[in-house]
Order: C-alpha cells, then structure tokens, then sequence
C-alpha cells in the first residue's frame, strides 16, 4: 500500500507572498494542487475531488458516438438513418454527465487589500482560487467563476477545458493588478454604470451561472456580510455544495504586542498604539464575535467554513481542512 504523498518542503516556493500576485503564480499552483489530489480522492470529497464523466449504454445527457449495435442493447437506442445508410444497425451512446460543475467567487475588493505578514488578503483569495481551479481541470470538471471589486465583476460561465480555466485565472490577476493602482481613496474610479459592489450582489450574479448539483466556493474575507447575502447563500446551498472561505490577517485577529507602530493605506500614514490593555482586549473580542457570527450563520444553512490566513501555506490549510472534517 502506498503512502500518501507529503508537500515536499519545497512547495513553499509556491506560496504567493506580497501585496499582488502575477499569473505565472496562479498558473504554478496546479502543482500545489496536486498535492491535495490523493487526499480528496482517497475520501471522496464532493467538490473537492470531483465526480467524472462515465460512458453508458442507456440513454445520459450528451451524446458520445454511434457504434454497431450489440446483443443487449436498448433497441430505442438505434439510429435508423445511420443503419439504413451502412445496412448495419447502429446504436446511440451516450455519455452520462456526473462531475459537479465548480463555480469559484473570489473577493477583489480593497476590504481585501490589506496584509501584516507573508501576503495580503486579496492575494492568498487568489492563490486559493486558484488551487481550486487546477482541481476541476485535472479531474475533468466544468469551472467557471466570478471575480468582484468596489466597481465591477467578470462573470465566466463554466466550462470544461483548459482555455475557460486559463480565462478566470486571468481574471483573477487582472482584478488584484487593479487593487495596487489606487493609492488613495480619491483615487478610487467610478463604480461601472448599474454596478452593485458587495457579497450580495456577487452571490446575485453565481445563481445566474450555478445549477442544482454545482459547488460553490466564496473566497472573502466577509466584511461584506449582510441579511441579503445570507438570504442568497441558503438559496445556493439548497441545491448546491457550499464551502466559504474565510481570508483573514493575523492583525486582525489581535493587535500586535504592545508598542507604537507605523501604518498606511498607500498614501496616508499614521501611528498605532497598542500599550492600551483594554483596547486590545475589546480589538481581540470584536474579531471573534464576528467570527462565532460568521461560524453560526453558516452552520444553519449547512455550509462549511475553511479559514485561510495569511502567513500560513494556502496548501496547508486546505489540507488540515480536509483531515479534520472528513
């Protein structure tokens, strides 16, 4: 019996660091992806591992070829025109559809562009979706997307070929290039005409593209969060499987150790002071309120929750996610 394959010490090389990524960093994590295939496969993870397309003998969804017919076949299946034409009787096959198409939303908005260690929020949302994506492809499924900023969307319909892969992940980068343009907020351009920003507004667009039996991956760091957003979610997960992940930042888990420290936004800069105790305190019980919000919410519509942050391996994570719950 085999082992299961460890992340080679290595495939640290793959973990984007800094403020934005490039695409040769995304396109690079189908190797990192790999590295979860025994895992999800081994435990047959839907939406993970994916479900594949199998050739039948009865009637399925596309049609595959025409071959002669066979002792036992359903004679419903026989092609009259093509048996008239060879003066041998033809059978229909058909080719019964079982992956579940994969739809990944992947939050750009500059709630996102924020970091304190090894990379910014926006740019492990990328490299997760990413990894998600190389995982479709290589177990044949459809994939398509959304990608959301403060003023637009790019909406990819799934698809099953490399090329629709190629498209997101493109999309992908061009919307975390936008985020390191705007150095201030009067720099900010014009949301697009009849553009809604926000989760809920993104999840209005997925159930345009999503159909009963997808999974549904959201990449956010959720600041977006509100009833109508929840509303769509427990919409999606009737029909669908539903994995959040959460992206948060270290520093927004609790305030460094006591001291004065500099920060900026890109173009203004100030002083944080963290000497005060009770700040701290409070600081550190509003980030898990929010979390034990996050976490209850999801729990009643039976959608599970992947926490990413930012100075760990995306890999890592996805991969103790995948340990621990199944």
């Amino acid at each position: 019996m085999s082992a299961r394959p460890a992340i080679d010490p290595q495939h640290a090389r793959y973990q984007s660091k800094g403020a934005v990524v490039t695409l040769q960093q995304l396109l690079i994590q189908r190797y990192a992806a790999r590295t979860l295939e025994y895992l999800a496969h081994s435990r047959s993870i839907a939406g993970i591992s994916g479900l594949h397309l199998s050739k039948m003998r009865g009637r399925g969804i596309d049609f595959e070829e025409f071959r002669p017919y066979q002792a036992g076949d359903d004679i419903r299946l026989i092609d009259w025109r093509v048996t008239a034409r060879t003066s041998r009787p033809f059978t229909k096959v058909f080719r019964e559809e079982r992956e579940r198409p994969v739809i990944i939303a992947v939050d750009q908005s500059r709630n996102m562009y924020f970091g304190s260690q090894v990379a910014f929020k926006s740019v492990i949302a990328a490299q997760a979706a990413a990894v998600f994506c190389w995982l479709a492809i290589d177990n044949g499924d459809r994939v398509g997307g959304l990608v959301y900023s403060d003023r637009s969307s790019s909406l990819v319909r799934p698809k099953r070929s490399r090329r629709s892969a190629l498209h997101l992940l493109n999309q992908v980068f061009q919307y975390n290039q936008e985020l390191q343009q705007v150095t201030s907020p009067d720099e900010e351009p014009e949301p697009e005409p009849e553009f809604q920003p926000g989760l809920a507004a993104a999840l209005s667009q997925i159930r345009r593209i999503s159909k009963p039996g997808s999974t549904l991956y959201i990449i956010s760091d959720f600041m977006t969060l509100d009833d109508k957003a929840l509303q769509y979610m427990n919409q999606l997960s009737r029909h669908n499987n539903v994995i959040c992940c959460l992206v948060y930042d270290v520093l927004e888990e609790n305030l460094p150790v006591p001291g004065i420290y500099s920060i900026t936004d890109g173009s203004r800069k100030g002083a944080l002071n963290t000497h005060n105790s009770k700040a701290r305190q409070r600081y550190k019980h509003q980030f898990q309120e929010r979390m034990q919000f996050l976490e209850s919410e999801l729990d009643k519509l039976q959608i599970r929750l992947i926490k990413m942050r930012t100075n760990q391996l995306v890999v890592e994570q996805i991969r103790e996610w995948i340990a621990k719950n199944y």
